[in-house]
């Protein structure tokens, strides 16, 4: 396998080269691999190994909304779709797809179903590594492994159907068969994975945890946010400070870091660009970096996820996350954000678009 070398640093990275499709489709030959959970990764991953051609089953609610959904993308009752024990009962590779949240609740059953020289597949290092709070602790004659996709589930189907794959990291946490990590690397190519790099469980979801609650969502919401709020209250209209703020960064600009890297980015825009972010850059990461430590602490200390775990097994937890993404949904920034995208060109033809204000 190859090895990538990042200053002293040497990563080792297993490419669609090195372990073919074709590779993964005789490791797995044998297996039964049971999907569980239908919500965000389940559909994905259990598509794009169906597409692959393998022996993929789906477990989930029959009461439930994913039911529905996995019916309406050609699983069938009874042939390819099961409750989730059965799934569990019936598979050789168990991939534990349901939220964090309700892997704890639902533990105690899936554990029964497991057998001798089982797999148990994870996406998400949550559940074993916080096992002191989720409870979820695997019987000694399972391998335990994990792929991670870096993107959520709408992307690992994208980037499958257009043929470049999504990075994901791989980690063995139990290897009772003596051929973990060849299930685990052959199932990672199987969902799609365009190359995968090794972790653990415990760097997986504490590099996760940090990421969700920082750039990747919660720091770019909140940035974006004080941005606008700051050009609003000096002036500028909706359009303008949105455009500034979010439709020139996702339209334009991280499509060239995507491509080339910042470097390549900021060689590419104005001078006067240039100069100024590369001036304010460093005060920016001085004022974010506490922020930064003090949440790694949180996630590593395991209080986010006591803090996710509460939020998300009360009662009334749907109520409430709807009610907070129905205030997001209409500030004045993302409703200008709905107008804006109405009016760019490839909406005009299509006659598409959200109302503003």
């Amino acid at each position: 396998m190859a090895k990538m070398k990042f200053g002293n640093v040497e990563e080792e990275v297993i490419t669609r080269d090195e372990f073919s499709l074709e590779k993964a489709r005789e490791v797995l030959a044998n297996e039964t691999i049971a999907v569980l959970g239908y919500g965000v990764q389940g559909p994905a991953q259990s598509l794009n190994m169906r597409d692959n051609g393998f022996k993929v089953i789906v477990g989930a609610n029959p009461n439930g909304k994913s039911w529905d959904k996995a019916r309406r993308d050609g699983w069938i009752p009874e042939e390819t779709l099961f409750p989730l024990a059965e799934a569990a009962r019936q598979g050789t590779i168990i991939q534990y797809l349901v939220s964090d949240a309700a892997q704890k609740l639902t533990w105690p059953e899936i554990k029964e179903c497991l057998n001798p020289g089982d797999a148990l597949y994870f996406s998400h290092g949550f559940s074993i590594t916080y096992a002191d709070q989720t409870g979820v602790v695997p019987p000694d004659f399972v391998d335990v492994i994990m792929v991670a996709p870096k993107g959520s589930g709408t992307s690992v189907r994208k980037n499958f159907l257009n043929g470049s794959g999504i990075n994901s990291s791989f980690a063995v946490g139990q290897d009772y068969t003596g051929r973990a990590r060849e299930r685990a690397l052959a199932t990672g190519i199987a969902v799609g994975s365009g190359y995968l790099f090794a972790t653990t469980f415990k760097m997986e979801v504490y590099s996760d945890l940090t990421g969700e609650r920082g750039v990747l969502m919660g720091a770019l919401a909140g940035i974006m946010e004080a941005q606008y709020s700051v050009l609003r209250a000096n002036g500028h209209s909706p359009s303008e400070a949105f455009n500034e703020t979010v439709e020139e960064l996702t339209q334009s600009l991280i499509g060239l870091v995507g491509q080339n890297g910042m470097d390549w980015m900021y060689s590419n825009c104005s001078t006067t660009a240039q100069r100024g972010a590369l001036d304010w850059k460093s005060r920016f990461r001085d004022a974010t970096l506490p922020v930064f430590e003090d949440l790694y602490r949180s996630v590593a200390s395991g209080e986010e996820t006591r803090i996710t775990l509460k939020a998300n097994s009360a009662d009334d937890y749907k109520e409430k996350l709807d009610a907070e993404l129905f205030q997001i949904r209409n500030e004045e920034m993302w409703q200008a954000g709905a107008k804006v995208r109405s009016l760019r060109p490839e909406n005009w033809q299509a006659g598409q678009g959200d109302e503003y204000g």
